[in-house]
């Protein structure tokens, strides 16, 4: 069986009971960074065979996965570095495959950045479109302007040294006026939220550097 394991996107208490109870009883750990890994395990006192699993080796690996779980019937546990394992990590191929040989996955509930970030963003969340990151180059102009007549919130994932590209990208296609929320560093000790219109966002984040996992929520465009 394939457990997907969300974890902690930052203060490590956030984990639940059930996710300690999977990693401490399977047999294999697949983790997007067995280093980040460790940090995890070693301080709820799990001892467990730990492997790589990220976006370079998962094609590769995923036969011998499917061999493991059907053949020899290995009970693994499927985590990324923070949050949900395929959400913009790791983790739909290995599904996929689970499915296709009739293999039996679940996927426990839990940590999800973007969820406390869009409900703290004080932008209507009744409605919403999850993004993740946007292209970096190759069609990154081709989605924005998709996205300009989107009327649904929209949630967007982004590194700190992209931040101010991505918040001018907005002012260009959706208007410098349109509200947007950046949530920084969740359920860390500097958590931060800045709201406001882009451009003042923008602005702010251009005098001071951020640092840190970054969630953007923007309103969608007014009906």
């Amino acid at each position: 069986m394939l457990y997907i394991v969300p974890t902690p996107v930052g203060n490590l208490e956030d984990i639940t009971l059930r996710a300690l109870n999977v990693l401490k009883s399977c047999d294999i750990i697949l983790a997007e960074d067995t280093r980040n890994a460790s940090v995890l395990l070693n301080h709820f006192g799990i001892s467990k065979k730990v492997f790589t699993h990220h976006q370079h080796n998962e094609h590769a690996a995923v036969n011998e996965l499917i061999r493991l779980l059907k053949e020899e019937q290995k009970t693994i546990a499927l985590i990324s570095d923070a949050g949900t394992p395929g959400i913009s990590d790791p983790g739909f191929l290995l599904t996929r495959a689970c499915i296709e040989h009739e293999i039996e996955l679940t996927c426990l509930p839990g940590a999800t950045a973007f969820v406390p970030a869009l409900v703290m963003s004080g932008i209507p969340c009744n409605s919403f479109v999850f993004e993740g990151f946007l292209p970096v180059k190759k069609g990154r102009q081709t989605r924005l302007k998709l996205l300009q007549e989107e009327i649904r919130t929209m949630v967007f994932y982004e590194s700190p040294h992209k931040l101010i590209k991505t918040l001018q990208d907005f002012i260009t296609n959706f208007g410098a006026d349109r509200k947007v929320c950046v949530v920084r560093e969740i359920s860390k000790m500097f958590e931060e939220k800045k709201r406001g219109a882009v451009a003042e966002v923008a602005e702010y984040y251009t005098n001071h550097p951020p640092k840190g996992e970054i969630v953007i929520v923007v309103a969608g465009k007014e009906a």
